[in-house]
């Protein structure tokens, strides 16, 4: 039975409970908005060299939405370790909860593939957006020298004014992460 209800959940595309454990020793349901009106998912790597190029906005954006939006880094990588993740925190001056997928059990539920990622969850815990920060990235190994768009910053302002989030939404750029197909 909890087998088919998990089937359920993930095609409607509605996040099933999970706890996840964070560098700062407690769990956290990273589907669980809280009083905020949305939760953010960025899934990262220390070992993407995109993942480096978009800590800076990563960053940016949670300070700038962290009061209306609940905001989680995730490690998706099962070689991931909590000195490893916190060791990455540090060095890009992280200032949100950061969460270990060592089962990638959020990663497949959510179907995120690429580091790093963007995944904007409703309160009800369905996903409104998925896909780039920005287009800093327009192919694996095809740099701008900037961003000419907010992907991820104008989906974010659409659902806090209750407004439908932008389309297309294009996928990510960058790694893999690993040990997903």
């Amino acid at each position: 039975m909890k087998h088919l209800l998990c089937a359920m959940l993930l095609l409607t595309g509605i996040v099933s409970a999970l706890e996840l454990p964070a560098t700062d020793g407690k769990t956290y349901d990273p589907a669980a908005a809280g009083d905020k009106k949305a939760v953010a998912l960025f899934f990262v790597s220390p070992f993407c060299s995109t993942t480096k190029s978009f800590m800076k906005e990563i960053n940016q954006i949670a300070a700038d939405y962290g009061d209306r939006v609940v905001v989680y880094l995730i490690h998706s990588d099962p070689e991931i370790t909590t000195e490893i993740a916190l060791e990455h925190a540090i060095l890009s001056e992280v200032k949100t909860t950061v969460l270990l997928d060592k089962e990638q059990a959020l990663a497949k539920q959510l179907k995120a593939k690429i580091t790093p990622e963007a995944i904007v969850l409703s309160t009800k815990a369905e996903t409104l957006y998925q896909g780039r920060i920005n287009d800093l990235y327009l192919g694996p190994t095809k740099r701008q020298r900037s961003a000419t768009t907010k992907d991820l910053r104008d989906a974010l302002d659409a659902i806090l004014s209750g407004k439908p989030v932008p389309s297309p939404q294009h996928e990510a750029q960058g790694c893999k992460i690993s040990g997903l197909n």
